[in-house]
């Protein structure tokens, strides 16, 4: 009962004083008490901004960076995405080009069959073989070039059905170092000399000097 009757007490004191400063500002001229009314206005608006506005303002600007940062890194993602796509693709051709580049070149056992195949070409052009002899082979980086020394005696037509015979083998014969000579002692006859060279793939076990170290 003595704590409510205090409550009512401090009650009253506040009514009491509300009342004369009410009172107090009734009795002001009316231009007075529109810029009390203005002020207490901006005091709540101000009190509004600085304590509730701002900080949800700047929590938003925040979330709308980091949602730029974040969208940002998605593009960079799916760029990367769409190009490893494309070199997933430029890859598969290439390994494709690869294989079937390889199976053009001849391995070891296929080496006797291939030079019988380019001596079978030139006998059924018609010419005549002076010297067929198989040259010591070239080591490249990742192949060898397979040389072979030919000479031959034949009409121009002969020559040329030759090399139309080689260029439809399964395997990559390439003819070069062409020397042309008139034959003296038939008319019509022309002797060539040439390299016909092929290629063999070397696979990295199969590297002569890697072959060496091991040995």
């Amino acid at each position: 009962m003595a704590e409510e009757k205090k409550t009512d007490k401090s009650d009253n004191k506040i009514k009491q004083k509300l009342a004369v400063l009410f009172e107090r500002v009734g009795k002001l001229s009316r231009r007075n008490r529109l810029f009390i009314c203005l002020g207490t206005l901006l005091l709540i608006g101000g009190g509004y901004y600085y304590f509730i506005f701002m900080p949800k303002y700047t929590q938003l600007q925040q979330a709308i960076q980091t949602l730029e940062t974040q969208s940002n890194k998605l593009n960079i993602v799916k760029r990367q995405a769409r190009e490893l796509k494309k070199w997933e693709t430029k890859m598969a051709q290439v390994e494709e080009a690869f294989y079937t580049a390889t199976r053009a070149l001849p391995d070891k056992k296929e080496l006797p069959s291939l030079l019988d195949a380019v001596s079978k070409a030139g006998s059924n052009a018609g010419l005549n073989f002076l010297l067929f002899q198989p040259d010591p082979e070239i080591n490249r980086e990742f192949y060898k070039e397979i040389p072979l020394s030919m000479k031959v005696e034949g009409t121009y037509h002969q020559i040329a059905d030759f090399f139309f015979q080689v260029s439809r083998l399964n395997r990559i014969v390439n003819i070069r170092n062409i020397s042309l000579r008139r034959n003296k002692s038939a008319s019509g006859m022309i002797d060539m000399s040439c390299n016909a060279v092929t290629y063999m793939f070397v696979e990295a076990d199969q590297d002569p000097k890697q072959n060496k170290k091991k040995g």
